[in-house]
């Protein structure tokens, strides 16, 4: 078991990948520089969660990432040999690193989505939620770990300005509460759920008909706009 303080890193983008973290207790973040030195968040890392899962794979010598602590954490350490005796051995640790595998591949795409179709605002909120742990077993930790406006903006790709302009208006709207730590309570969902602030009116298109049976007698559905045209 190794302890890391806030800030300091379980290892850098560039070094050799030849070991694997499990998170015992502890936030963490990985972040990757690019050639003209911007840097990026890539994800948010909780207890329960392995960091340098790359370094099984053979594809690449190098960590691709930076694994950095937000805050405190605890974590076992096991060498690539050690990993991979365990995963041969030990099936239900093998069914535990696997659930993770592909759980970290749907949110690497739901990230992506995020990225591409959400606007800054939605992604702030989504990703205070995430923070909080929201979505997972057992009571979300409401108050997330403490982290700077830049850092929120670098994480979703906006301005510090924009993102204390959202962070306001979701505290007049009482979905968080900050005062050095930040509080997420669960309406924050409402952002993240619906296309508009709840204060906006947001109108969807209703389905009026279903698809009778048999096959060959369905019907294109009728979609009825808000002003009652087809």
């Amino acid at each position: 078991m190794i302890q890391v303080k806030a800030g300091h890193v379980f290892y850098s983008q560039g070094d050799p990948a030849d070991g694997i973290f499990f998170l015992d207790s502890g936030r963490a973040k990985l972040t990757v520089v690019s050639k003209r030195g911007k840097e990026a968040t890539v994800t948010l890392l909780s207890p329960g969660d392995f960091i340098g899962e790359e370094s099984l794979a053979g594809q690449t010598e190098v960590h691709l990432a930076t694994a950095a602590a937000v805050t405190p954490c605890k974590a076992l350490k096991l060498s690539r040999k050690e990993m991979v005796l365990l995963l041969h051995e030990q099936h239900e640790f093998a069914d535990i690193f696997l659930k993770f595998v592909l759980l970290r591949g749907v949110r690497t795409q739901e990230d992506l989505i995020d990225q591409l179709f959400n606007n800054s605002e939605k992604r702030l909120a989504r990703t205070l939620l995430i923070m909080a742990e929201f979505g997972k077993p057992g009571e979300p930790e409401t108050m997330i770990p403490p982290i700077t406006q830049e850092a929120l903006a670098d994480m979703i790709g906006t301005t510090r300005s924009r993102v204390s302009k959202f962070m306001n208006n979701f505290r007049k709207l009482g979905y968080i509460d900050y005062n050095g730590r930040i509080h997420v309570h669960k309406a924050l969902l409402n952002v993240v759920l619906h296309d508009r602030l709840p204060h906006q009116t947001a109108t969807r298109p209703v389905v009026v008909d279903h698809f009778p049976t048999p096959a060959h007698q369905r019907k294109r559905a009728k979609v009825v706009s808000p002003t009652g045209k087809e």
